[in-house]
């Protein structure tokens, strides 16, 4: 049927032929047999078939390389200086772990200005996209502790079939210790010779003397060797400190990680300083709670720190008879060491310079208290390695507190 409809227009033509044949007098079954294979090929005879010819494939351009930001990005990731890789308008394409730790993570595809904010880096990341020939600057990074580096981009292409494929690594080389060891070398050389020249002459004077005016008093020479012996010891003391402050600031990046507990330390001081206060006159109260309170530290460190400033609590404030250590660790609070004395204080105006070397509030009653001047800029530098701060409250007369917060 659905063949029928679709000829219907062949049949009706074939139909109104053989009706016109008969009425031109044709035989009529002439008529009948051509009418009958007429509706016959029409109802049964299929179109043939046209074979589709196969599609030409579509003519496609040349595939382009692949990107070599893989490859680059594998073989700097095992690199321990941090690296960088930008692209031409100084977006972050890749970074490695060594970067990541020094910096921060950066997210991909985010301007280098993101994490660096030093104009020097950022001119000299501009300067060599826009003229594709390396440079190098130094840069220094002041928290969380100082670093030095040696920051350096060059341009990196590849050529292929197709476009050249450009990056531009950025890699950073940390000279910290060797610009530390070098201002130490410095420090060391200009603080000495300055220290040391005072007793230098003294020495000289004496041993001249000796030699001559009092070369057969055995009296002086007794009373020379005695002030002689004073000043070698002091200079002893003073080389002692410097090289202790040096070696102090060559690891003060490195933050210790054990624990330490503080209540048997602060004991183990106020013992070791029991002569000294005896000899002064004071008396060191303790005022600890009960139970541990540990912190993160080295201790023979820490030893230091705090018998530092509890015997300069005996010598200047030895007015006052009494020096308390206080230590507290409350709840959800920093634990805090409070070294407390009586003493005549300290003006306000040489609070903030206390920690300085070689800083002294008075001269005279600091070298007769046998100080070098550097015991403060000792404490300052290992509180600084312990990522803890040194607080100093003071008022003239009524006597001086130095808090050490963790």
């Amino acid at each position: 049927m659905a063949r029928i409809r679709r000829e219907r227009p062949v049949l009706l033509a074939a139909i109104l032929s053989a009706l016109v044949a008969l009425a031109a007098g044709m035989n009529k079954w002439v008529v009948l047999v051509l009418l009958l294979v007429m509706i016959f090929t029409a109802l049964f005879n299929e179109a043939p078939l046209l074979k589709a010819e196969p599609a030409e494939p579509a003519e496609t351009g040349p595939q382009a390389p692949p990107s070599r930001l893989p490859d680059i990005a594998a073989t700097l990731a095992g690199l321990d200086i941090p690296v960088m890789v930008l692209s031409d308008d100084a977006s972050v394409l890749f970074q490695n772990r060594a970067a990541e730790k020094a910096f921060g993570e950066v997210a991909l595809g985010a301007h280098i200005s993101a994490r660096l904010r030093s104009p020097g880096v950022l001119d000299m990341v501009r300067e060599t996209i826009a003229t594709n020939a390396p440079n190098q600057i130094e840069h220094s990074e002041r928290l969380p502790s100082e670093r030095v580096y040696i920051v350096r981009s060059a341009p990196v292409e590849f050529r292929a079939d197709g476009e050249p494929e450009r990056f531009f690594i950025l890699s950073f080389r940390d000279i910290s210790e060797v610009r530390r060891i070098d201002r130490m070398r410095s420090d060391f050389v200009a603080n000495a010779s300055h220290e040391l020249r005072t007793p230098l002459a003294s020495l000289r004077g004496f041993i001249e003397t000796i030699q001559g005016p009092a070369k057969n008093d055995q009296k002086a020479q007794a009373q020379f060797l005695n002030i002689m012996l004073d000043q070698t010891t002091r200079m002893s003391r003073l080389v002692d400190d410097l090289l202790s402050l040096s070696r102090l600031e060559l690891k003060s990046h490195i933050a210790p990680d054990e624990k330490v507990d503080l209540v048997p330390l602060l004991g183990h001081v106020r013992d070791s300083l029991v002569p000294l206060a005896r000899d002064v006159g004071v008396d060191i109260n303790l005022h600890l709670p009960d139970g541990k309170v540990e912190v993160l530290g080295d201790r023979d460190e820490l030893v230091q720190v705090f018998e530092n400033l509890m015997e300069n609590a005996c010598k200047y404030g030895q007015e006052g008879k009494v020096v308390d250590v206080r230590l507290k660790n409350g709840s959800g609070e920093p634990v805090e060491v409070s070294i407390i004395d009586k003493g005549p204080g300290i003006p306000a105006e040489h609070v903030p310079r206390l920690t300085e070397r070689f800083y002294r509030v008075s001269i005279e009653d600091s070298r007769s208290k046998k100080g070098t001047g550097l015991g403060l800029a000792i404490v300052k530098h290992i509180l600084t390695r312990h990522r803890a701060r040194l607080i100093v409250k003071s008022e003239v007369g009524k006597g001086t507190v130095f808090t050490v917060r963790f």
